[in-house]
């Protein structure tokens, strides 16, 4: 498999792991726009080359319809060799500023189980959100519970979620989704009061061993770059940088 082809695959897993509230596909590219949840789910995924730079500035003109209908600022996740060649040209000629790279990163499940060690955490893993889940997930990124709520309820696909504690509270949460064979690393959060102590990486351990036992080999997630305590967690825990994309948003 090639590299373009393996992250066009990760990358749509990784959709499906976060289905948005609205989809609509245009060819090979994913429109999609969830309201109340993370802005880069409501991005098109612009996969597949197309013929010429006319087809190319119609099927934009037809995407900037989609959002205008939805009343949503038009965004692009652009990923080299994935995307047309000359996407990121034409949206900067039309005026989309480029911002927030994003590392897409791979590790083996068995790399990831070596290289982390866990702390004296409590954890817990269930096939739903608690209502801890939920609460310690808003307390730790202040974002919309209830709308990612309902985007967690379209998951369609096998998901676990993990819960590190201490004591009564608790301080770190993350959740995997498994999609032909890998699982995707999500909404990994940790309270500010732990932060630095080693809940992120039980929370990670949990999941990886969750998908071990399960014959899991694979495992992948996408961190911003702009982010140093979570890309350093990722190193140490073993995953590798398979691509660095970015986003193109309208003014």
């Amino acid at each position: 498999m090639s590299t373009a082809t393996e992250v066009r695959a990760l990358q749509e897993r990784a959709a499906r792991a976060q289905p948005a509230q609205h989809v609509a596909h245009l060819g090979d590219w994913w429109l999609r726009h969830a309201p109340g949840c993370g802005w880069w789910l409501s991005a098109v995924l612009p996969h597949g080359d197309l013929p010429n730079r006319e087809e190319l500035v119609r099927r934009v003109a037809e995407a900037e319809a989609f959002y205008a209908r939805h009343h949503a600022v038009a965004r692009w996740q652009i990923t080299p060799g994935v995307c047309p060649n000359d996407l990121d040209t034409v949206l900067a000629e039309r005026g989309y500023r480029r911002h927030s790279p994003v590392s897409l990163q791979v590790a083996s499940t068995a790399t990831v189980l070596q290289e982390v060690t866990t702390g004296d955490w409590e954890t817990r893993v269930t096939d739903a959100p608690s209502p801890r889940w939920l609460g310690a997930w808003q307390k730790a990124t202040r974002g919309d519970v209830a709308a990612v709520e309902r985007m967690l309820r379209r998951v369609a696909l096998p998901s676990r979620y993990v819960t590190v504690s201490d004591g009564d509270q608790v301080v770190a949460v993350g959740r995997t989704v498994v999609d032909s064979g890998s699982a995707g690393v999500f909404s990994m959060a940790t309270l500010p009061t732990a932060r630095g102590k080693g809940a992120g990486r039980t929370a990670l351990a949990a999941l990886a061993a969750w998908a071990a036992d399960r014959g899991i080999d694979r495992m992948y997630l996408q961190v911003e770059r702009d982010n140093p305590a979570a890309l350093r967690l990722y190193e140490r825990a073993g995953f590798r940088e398979l691509c660095v994309y970015h986003y193109r948003s309208a003014s």
